[in-house]
């Protein structure tokens, strides 16, 4: 992880989201080699400083990886302040330790995956990367193929990788959307610069990893030879015994 804020320390490492570890920074129930740190900018260096929550010792948790069907309705975030179910709440004790690679908006149902590997999750989030994610969509109404050139082309510095039509009608249209960059609610987006409302969307694979048979709910585990077939060159932090 090398040298970071301490507030993002604690929240990469799993023990509190970075707004809840600013606060236990600033009641000085945080310490740093034994000694009280009240500073959330402090610089540390994760895998050498010793990190203590109320004299807890915050350390990098054993590797893991999980594929979640995250369900509608539920947020991408460890805590939600309108009090909705988190995508946390659904997994329970399964998610401690992990965080989120990229998020899902609250109507988007599909695959999420979460990982106690940061610098895994930061390579597969870096647009620089072109990893892709695809999108079942249902738009109301019928998109043209001139409608899925111009997301394919481009609408306001958005662009698709690829748009497949798989059927339509007047009433609706099913398509299947390709992106490389995972930009906040840029499928949404993109249908909004065509006129077109998103009904359904559902996202089915990330990079190479595949939602499958998953329901609303379900998780499974990802093993860590299973990342380097799905995505070769992805960049993964040493394994951590439990």
């Amino acid at each position: 992880m090398g040298r970071v804020r301490l507030d993002r320390a604690l929240s990469k490492l799993g023990g509190a989201s970075r707004a809840e570890a600013s606060r236990l920074i600033a009641a000085g129930r945080v310490t740093v080699g034994g000694k009280v740190v009240n500073d959330p900018a402090r610089p540390v260096v994760p895998e050498r400083d010793r990190l203590a929550i109320d004299g807890h010792a915050v350390r990098r948790r054993a590797w893991r990886m999980i594929a979640l069907h995250k369900p509608r309705g539920v947020v991408t975030t460890r805590r939600d302040p309108e009090g909705r179910p988190t995508v946390f709440d659904v997994l329970g004790e399964a998610s401690t330790g992990l965080v989120t690679v990229g998020r899902l908006d609250l109507a988007t149902t599909g695959l999420l995956l979460l990982t106690t590997d940061t610098q895994l999750a930061n390579w597969l989030t870096d647009p620089a990367n072109h990893i892709v994610r695809r999108y079942v969509v249902t738009a109301r109404g019928e998109v043209t193929d001139a409608d899925a050139a111009r997301m394919a082309g481009g609408i306001d510095g958005l662009a698709a990788s690829e748009v497949h039509i798989r059927k339509r009608s007047a009433r609706e249209t099913h398509l299947v959307v390709e992106l490389t960059e995972g930009r906040n609610r840029e499928v949404r987006r993109l249908f909004e610069g065509i006129c077109r409302e998103v009904v359904r969307l559902k996202r089915v694979s990330f990079g190479g990893f595949e939602l499958g048979e998953l329901q609303p709910g379900e998780w499974r585990l990802i093993a860590r030879p299973d990342v380097a077939l799905a995505c070769p060159g992805a960049r993964l932090s040493a394994a951590t015994p439990s």
